[in-house]
């Protein structure tokens, strides 16, 4: 007993303080409350510094506490709950807010039972606040970051088999409940078929690991949306359970789009959707390596008059037909196949295990594609073509270069035959590289009539002894400009133009180009203009009605036009020869023969042609002053021509004393001419238009082989 009387006195006050708890008795009947010094040094003032009045607590409160607090007590008093505790601050001495956690109750009735006396203790829980603070901005600062990120947050109970599912985790499965917890099952039923089993298996995390472990797997939502997902799983131990799995969930649906974009983007092209280059080369590499049996043809595909199209019409159009002309042509493939947009108009197609027969088939359905090509509104003269050009792939060693360079060949050989059509590539039928650069020279110089790369060039044909504004005559000739800007000498594109039939078309552009643009000179009489005739085009039959158009459309006098044949040309069709200089003759157009002396049949043709000119041949003339056979033969032709009432042209006068040996030979008391540098014809027009005078110029190095 005497050690309870002892607890009831200093004891208690002790445990006060060492417990750090401030003590209330309040007094309900006269309205006293008494707070021990532990309160007040709590609030750091000193044993009787503060005034103990019943609402003493109340004026140090917070202002934003007060209302809670006394209907906390309130509640209490009024029985309604079983005593006080809230949480509350108190202002301290020096001004700061000391967080307070206060419990007590009822200690005393009277005989109505009304309350009498409460008591209670506070205890200083500041720290604690701070750092349910601190932690409540990390949350703050989690809660946002998973907000930004879109993840949820669920974990599931091993040991009672309950899962729950926050807010945003339910959102991303389009689970529509207001409660956290779900089925442990239903997560399973919504995982992809195709997923299930790998995703089920990577969140069997095994108890005590502290791995984590990442997986992205598809589900498909009630409405039957497929959504793309990204898990974080690990094992969360638990004090008295068998643990948690606790994991997140991030819906990359948009992700995986923009992957998948971007990954088809680095293979396809982004107008027609077909592969692009480097996807089809390595697609290309794979399946040579696999050639058995059967070989692999690959097709280039060349478009004919997009450029047309894409300069009248404009490049909408042109984009329309490209996706047009793309989808006709997988429509013309079988499912083995594949088609790319190589870049501008070309495409290039692979058929494994693919026959002649089968090619051919492909090829023609192509073309079809191709000519039914939905061009919208635009209206051109032509419709789209293609050429086709196709090479089989039988070497598995075969390098994806060398297979598309031959189907490349095929293309310009096709391309040069008429276009609209294919070819196959041989070995056996092309005379090498050789061969092969020609007929992309052949189907260079068709595009370049079309493009303006095809350069009108001329000869000014000097009278000897006399300025050229005497004769104002020119040679017209053509120059090839290669894509890459250098310009190719005739000596290698005309032969190319007549082999594969194009000499004729070649004439035809030279001629109309130059009357349309030049026939005002023409008809002022400041210029005549001579054309240099192939054999292929002396033997078409409507030579003459293109002539004759051409002539009135550009106004030019048929006086002012000139052609010149070669014996080449003659020969291979003397009969149609002439015939177009009988028919030069009515029109009073003027006719040369070119390269006179270089064949047997020379003289022939001077009785059997009436001619206005002859150009000696320049091999006779370029050694003129050293070759006295050469001497004979020019002197020879000249006194003929003389005869004969015509004019000598000589070419390839190297040397001044050369122009001089032939004005001693009495040239230039006949009608004697040579032939100056070729340069571009507008230049040489203006210059004879304008009238300006020609400046003395040296004879040295006076022409260049034409």
């Amino acid at each position: 007993m005497a050690d309870d009387n002892r607890r009831n006195g200093n004891f208690w006050a002790l445990a006060l303080e060492r417990a750090h708890l401030g003590l209330w008795d309040w007094n309900l009947s006269t309205g006293d409350c008494y707070y021990s010094p532990t309160w007040s040094k709590m609030l750091g003032y000193e044993e009787g510094e503060l005034a103990n009045t019943s609402d003493l607590w109340l004026k140090l409160t917070h202002p934003d506490d007060r209302q809670r607090a006394q209907e906390s007590g309130d509640r209490h008093i009024a029985g309604i709950v079983d005593s006080i505790e809230t949480e509350l601050r108190l202002r301290h001495k020096d001004g700061r807010w000391v967080w307070v956690l206060d419990r007590g109750g009822i200690v005393e009735h009277d005989a109505d039972g009304k309350p009498l006396r409460l008591m209670g203790v506070q205890t200083d829980i500041t720290r604690q606040k701070e750092a349910e603070a601190a932690l409540e901005q990390v949350n703050i600062r989690f809660r946002l970051a998973l907000a930004a990120s879109g993840t949820g947050i669920w974990h599931h109970d091993i040991g009672t088999r309950k899962s729950y599912w926050d807010a945003r985790s339910r959102e991303i499965f389009g689970l529509v409940a207001d409660k956290d917890e779900v089925s442990a099952e239903l997560w399973h039923t919504y995982l992809h078929p195709d997923d299930k089993e790998a995703t089920e298996r990577a969140h069997q995390i095994a108890p005590g690991s502290s791995d984590v472990v990442a997986s992205q797997y598809r589900i498909i939502r009630r409405d039957g949306e497929v959504r793309h997902l990204e898990s974080l799983v690990r094992f969360v131990a638990d004090v008295g359970s068998a643990g948690q799995v606790l994991g997140t969930v991030r819906d990359i649906t948009e992700e995986k789009l923009r992957a998948e974009g971007l990954a088809f983007a680095a293979r396809h092209d982004a107008l027609t959707g077909l592969l692009n280059r480097a996807a089809f080369d390595r697609l290309l590499a794979e399946n040579i390596a696999m050639v058995e049996r059967l070989p692999l043809a690959v097709f280039y595909v060349d478009l004919d008059y997009f450029k047309a199209l894409n300069d009248y019409a404009g490049h909408a159009a042109g984009d329309l037909a490209l996706k047009s002309v793309a989808a006709g042509i997988l429509a013309s493939l079988p499912a083995s196949a594949h088609a790319a947009r190589l870049g501008g108009d070309e495409f290039a197609l692979m058929v494994p295990d693919c026959n002649d027969a089968c090619a051919e088939r492909i090829a023609r359905a192509v073309l079809a594609a191709v000519r039914d090509a939905d061009l919208g509104s635009a209206v051109t003269s032509r419709r789209l073509a293609a050429s086709i050009g196709i090479a089989f792939v039988r070497d598995r060693n075969m390098s994806v270069a060398d297979a598309l360079a031959c189907a490349d060949d095929a293309c310009y050989a096709a391309k040069a035959g008429g276009r609209d059509r294919f070819a196959v590539f041989s070995p056996d039928t092309t005379s090498g590289a050789g061969g092969l650069n020609a007929a992309r020279l052949a189907a260079d110089l068709v595009d370049a009539m079309e493009d303006g790369r095809l350069k009108l060039f001329g000869q000014e044909i000097h009278r000897l002894g006399l300025p050229w504004e005497d004769s104002r005559h020119v040679e017209v000739l053509a120059r090839l400009e290669a894509r890459t800007g250098t310009m190719i000498p005739p000596g290698d594109f005309v032969p190319v133009a007549e082999r594969f039939g194009l000499a004729a078309r070649l004439d035809r552009w030279i001629i109309r180009t130059a009357l349309t643009r030049h026939g005002e000179a023409m008809r002022a009489g400041a210029i005549a203009l001579d054309f240099n005739l192939s054999a292929q085009t002396l033997s078409d039959p409507q030579l003459w009605d293109f002539v004759d158009e051409a002539i009135a459309e550009s106004g030019a006098p048929p006086s002012a036009v000139g052609f010149e044949i070669t014996e080449t040309a003659a020969v291979t069709n003397f009969d149609a020869a002439e015939a177009f200089v009988r028919r030069a003759r009515e029109r009073h157009c003027r006719v040369s023969l070119d390269d006179f002396g270089a064949g047997m049949s020379s003289f022939e043709y001077l009785r059997r042609f009436p001619i206005d000119a002859i150009k000696i041949d320049g091999s006779f003339v370029e050694h003129i002053a050293d070759s006295r056979f050469d001497r004979e033969i020019v002197s020879a032709i000249t006194g003929i021509a003389r005869s004969m009432g015509a004019a000598v042209v000589a070419e390839k006068i190297e040397e001044k004393n050369g122009l001089e040996i032939l004005m001693g030979m009495g040239v230039a008391y006949g009608q004697g001419y040579f032939l100056h540098r070729p340069e571009p014809l507008e230049a040489i027009v203006a210059r004879a238009v304008s009238g300006a005078i020609l400046s003395e110029r040296p004879h040295a190095r006076l022409s260049a082989v034409k």
